[in-house]
C-alpha cells in the first residue's frame, strides 16, 4: 500500500509538472505572435538610423500648413495631442509651411524624448546652420530627430546642393540633426537621391493610384505618373538601408472616395520598402479612420 501510495503521488506530482510546462509553452506560443501583430502605432525603426518613429506620421503642411492653420492654433494643439494620445509620435513639419511657428505650443506638455520631429529647408540658405538652428528654437528642442532638404525636382541636385549638404552633415557633428535627408518631387530628383551616398532619409510621394506621385519631368506635378519608376527607386533605397517614409498616401486629398483611401493604405501597409507613412489630418475622425484602415490592412498581410 506505501508503494501505491508513493507511486501515485509522484504521478501527480509528474502530472502538475506536465501541466505547468504546457501551459509555459502555451504562453510562450502565444506571446510572441501577440506581440508580432503590427499597427499604426508601432514604433518602427527608420532604416539603418536606428531612429524610432511611429509607423504612422501626422502631417502638418496640407496645402503648405493651409489646412492645419485654418482649423486655429488652438484646435490644432489639441489635435497633435489627440493624435498621440493614439500613439502617434512622428510630426512632419516644414520651414515653410504656414503651422512651422505653431509647433512648439503643439508639443508642449509631451515628452521630447518620446516624439519624432521631421523637419525641412527649402532652398538654398546663405547660412544654413543659422537655418537648421532656427528650427530648434522655433520648436524649443536641443535637437531635430531628422531634418530634411526640402522639394528637389532638379537631375543632379546633389552637385547643386553640395554646400548646403555639408551644412547638414556639420549640424549632424554638432547633434543639432539626428539625420539627414531629401524630400523629392520629381524622378529624376529621386533617381539622384537613391543613387548619393549622402541621404539617410527619402521622404517619398507614393501612391497606386500614381497621383502626385513623381513624374520624368522636372516639375512638382504634371501628366505621365507612373508607379513603377518610383518603385523602382525605393526598392534601391531599401536594398542600401535607408530610411524611407512614404507621402501623399492620400493622393495631396484628392483621394475623398473612401475606396480610393483603402487602396492606397492597403499598398502602403504591403509594401516592405516602407518604413511609416505621413498623412495630413485636419480631424479627429481623420486619425481614427486611417489608424483603423493601417491597423485592418496590417492584420491582413501579418
Amino acid at each position: 500500500m506505501k508503494t501505491s501510495h508513493l507511486s501515485r503521488r509522484r504521478f501527480l506530482e509528474r502530472s502538475a509538472t506536465l501541466a505547468g510546462a504546457l501551459l509555459l509553452s502555451s504562453c510562450s506560443s502565444t506571446g510572441p505572435r501577440a506581440a508580432a501583430r503590427r499597427t499604426a502605432a508601432d514604433q518602427v525603426v527608420l532604416g539603418n538610423t536606428r531612429l524610432k518613429l511611429s509607423r504612422l506620421g501626422f502631417g502638418t503642411g496640407s496645402n503648405g500648413g493651409n489646412v492645419q492653420y485654418a482649423l486655429g492654433q488652438e484646435a490644432f494643439n489639441t489635435l497633435v495631442h489627440y493624435a498621440y494620445d493614439q500613439g502617434i509620435t512622428y510630426l512632419d513639419c516644414a520651414q515653410n509651411y504656414r503651422t512651422f511657428d505653431w509647433i512648439k505650443g503643439a508639443i508642449k506638455g509631451l515628452p521630447r524624448e518620446k516624439l519624432f520631429l521631421q523637419s525641412k529647408i527649402p532652398g538654398k540658405p546663405d547660412q544654413v546652420l543659422a537655418a537648421i538652428d532656427r528650427h530648434r528654437k522655433v520648436f524649443d528642442t536641443d535637437y531635430v530627430d531628422s531634418m530634411l532638404i526640402h522639394c528637389m525636382v532638379r537631375d543632379r541636385w546633389t552637385d547643386e546642393w553640395k554646400l548646403i549638404m555639408d551644412a547638414f552633415d556639420e549640424a549632424r557633428e554638432k547633434k543639432w540633426i539626428r539625420a539627414k535627408g531629401v524630400s523629392c518631387h520629381s524622378l529624376p530628383a529621386l533617381c539622384a537621391a537613391a543613387a548619393s551616398s549622402w541621404p539617410e532619409v527619402h521622404l517619398v510621394r507614393v501612391n497606386p493610384q500614381a497621383r502626385y506621385i513623381d513624374g520624368p519631368d522636372e516639375k512638382w506635378t504634371g501628366p505621365d505618373r507612373h508607379l513603377a519608376p518610383v518603385m523602382t527607386e525605393l526598392q534601391a533605397m531599401h536594398a542600401k538601408g535607408r530610411g524611407v517614409i512614404g507621402m501623399k498616401i492620400i493622393g495631396n486629398g484628392d483621394f475623398t472616395n473612401p475606396d480610393d483611401r483603402e487602396k492606397s493604405i492597403r499598398f502602403a501597409m504591403s509594401r516592405p520598402e516602407l518604413n511609416a507613412v505621413v498623412i495630413g489630418f485636419k480631424s479627429r475622425a481623420e486619425i481614427d479612420e486611417a489608424i483603423q484602415r493601417m491597423n485592418r490592412a496590417l492584420a491582413e498581410t501579418a
